[in-house]
Formats: structure tokens, sequence, C-alpha cells
């Protein structure tokens, strides 16, 4: 089990994925980046999809940066969480660049 969170375009092509174990404890600050906590099922993701609009992407980058200030928050920490924090702003870049051109995308929580 496991939270499987893919973003798609208009056309339904994947532009972003993003996984976490089902007790990683930054799945739910995922989560929480997005506002999207009704998606979040515990051990999974409830299986819902979402439209986010440019707006709500642009909030959960500024949450991002925020909460791990700007790649401070990356010395000291094992390489597995910084890699994390890497792949966390992999999938929001490519969801503000997609919401840029198109105006929304849609995300699935599996």
């Amino acid at each position: 089990m496991g939270h499987d969170i893919s973003s798609y375009n208009i056309a339904g092509e994947e532009i972003g994925y993003v996984r976490f174990t089902m007790g990683d404890i930054v799945a739910p600050l995922f989560y929480d980046l997005f506002d999207a906590n009704e998606y979040n099922a515990g051990v999974s993701g409830s299986g819902g999809v979402a439209t986010l609009t440019l707006d709500r992407i642009e909030n959960a980058m500024k949450k991002y940066h925020h909460f791990y200030g700007k790649d401070l928050s990356k010395k000291g920490k094992q390489d597995f969480h910084a890699w994390q924090q890497d792949e966390i702003l992999k999938f929001i870049d490519s969801c503000l660049e997609t919401a840029k051109k198109e105006g929304a995308i849609k995300v699935c929580f599996a």
C-alpha cells in the first residue's frame, strides 16, 4: 500500500508522479500543500481525481518554499530526504508549468 499520485494535462498525458509509502510521514504534508486532505485515505490515496487551478498550484509552491525553506532544510538531512524534497518540487513544477499553459491540471490521488 502507498500513495501513488499522478498529474495529467488536458490531453490526459501524465506530467508528474510522486509516491509515498503508507507510513511515510511526508505524505500528509503533500496533501496539505495542495489543500487536498479529502483525498488522503491514510494508507493510500482515496482514488479520487481533483482538478487543480493555477492559483491552487501556485499556493502549493508557496507552501513548499515556506515549509522547506528554499533548500536550507536539506542541510544535515539524509540523502533520501533531500531526494524526496526534490521529487515533490519536480511534481509541483511540472503542474505549475502545465497549468500556466492550460489553466488547470488533473491530479489522481491513488
